[in-house]
């Protein structure tokens, strides 16, 4: 009778025990309020890491990667965007990576098939940009620093189209995209430069996206033209994503202030709205409203 009564209480402290054995880790990379540069994983390459002020639980949190442009880093984007303040105000994650194909004192980033602002084409010897986010993304929830379910990418330009690029062959990974002067929805096809070539934009899922534009830019302009890459206009590029996400209503123009009006397609499978946010007499700058992008993507998960 004496060891009936002592085997339930060890099974019971042993119980007790399973659930600490097994639970997440707690994030413990970088101070809150700082940035710092982090090795990522065994992938030999690192990236800037923004951990929000305030953050005392160590718990998983949203991640917002932030894309440069062309020639551009990490540090460049966080200086252009602002957008530590914007993740000390929300409280998420905030990743600055530099692409993988190196350019005087900068970087570019590897979308196959799409020519760089050189005019080469990445072969199959430059770094794959994709599975190093997806690699980032893997060892920052392993950390215990990132929810796997509110993932989101920006980015300026070059890294807007990237962020589009991700959009199109990493949806699995990303709950919504923000692309600022560089939405594309695939290249432009080649029998038709001022249309996106369905065939290299094929989600797994549907994509929310908001995206920001000037009116003015000549570099990517909302007009279509511009390099190779670009051609087809930004309201060509909004209309497919609407295609892709199912959108039956739209689109809906409307003014947000006196200098920004939207372009809004709603009515989409599984609420993914594709929004574009136009600046009047705005060039090719950082031209995102950092409230308005992450009021949409917080919205979105996984």
């Amino acid at each position: 009778m004496r060891r009936l009564t002592i085997l339930p209480a060890l099974l019971l402290a042993f119980a007790a025990l399973v659930p600490a054995a097994s639970a997440a880790p707690r994030c413990a990379l970088g101070t809150p309020g700082t940035t710092q540069r982090v090795t990522v994983g065994q992938t030999g390459r690192t990236m800037l890491l923004h951990v929000p002020a305030g953050d005392r639980a160590g718990k998983p949190l949203p991640l917002l990667f932030a894309l440069h442009g062309s020639g551009g880093d990490g540090a460049a984007i966080l200086a252009q965007s602002k957008l530590e303040a914007t993740s000390d105000r929300h409280g998420f994650l905030l990743a600055a990576p530099d692409a993988g194909i190196p350019l005087e004192r900068g970087f570019v980033w590897n979308i196959p098939g799409v020519p760089t602002v050189t005019g080469k084409v990445p072969g199959p010897g430059d770094a794959d940009d994709v599975a190093f986010i997806r690699a980032a993304i893997d060892w920052l929830a392993a950390q215990g620093c990132a929810d796997r379910s509110r993932v989101y990418s920006t980015g300026l330009s070059g890294g807007g189209r990237m962020t589009s690029w991700l959009g199109c062959v990493a949806a699995d990974r990303f709950a919504a995209i923000a692309p600022v002067v560089g939405l594309r929805a695939g290249n432009p096809l080649a029998a038709d430069p001022q249309r996106p070539d369905p065939a290299t934009c094929r989600p797994a899922k549907p994509m929310p996206v908001i995206a920001f534009a000037g009116d003015a830019d000549g570099t990517n302009p909302v007009q279509g033209g511009g390099a190779g890459y670009w051609q087809y206009t930004m309201d060509a590029a909004l209309a497919r994503w609407s295609e892709l996400n199912g959108c039956r209503a739209g689109p809906l123009r409307r003014d947000l202030a006196a200098d920004r009006y939207e372009q809004l397609y709603t009515q989409c499978r599984v609420r993914a709205e594709v929004a574009g946010h136009i600046t009047r007499g705005a060039g090719h700058v950082w031209t995102a409203d950092n409230e308005a992008m992450w009021r949409f993507l917080s919205q979105h998960r996984r």
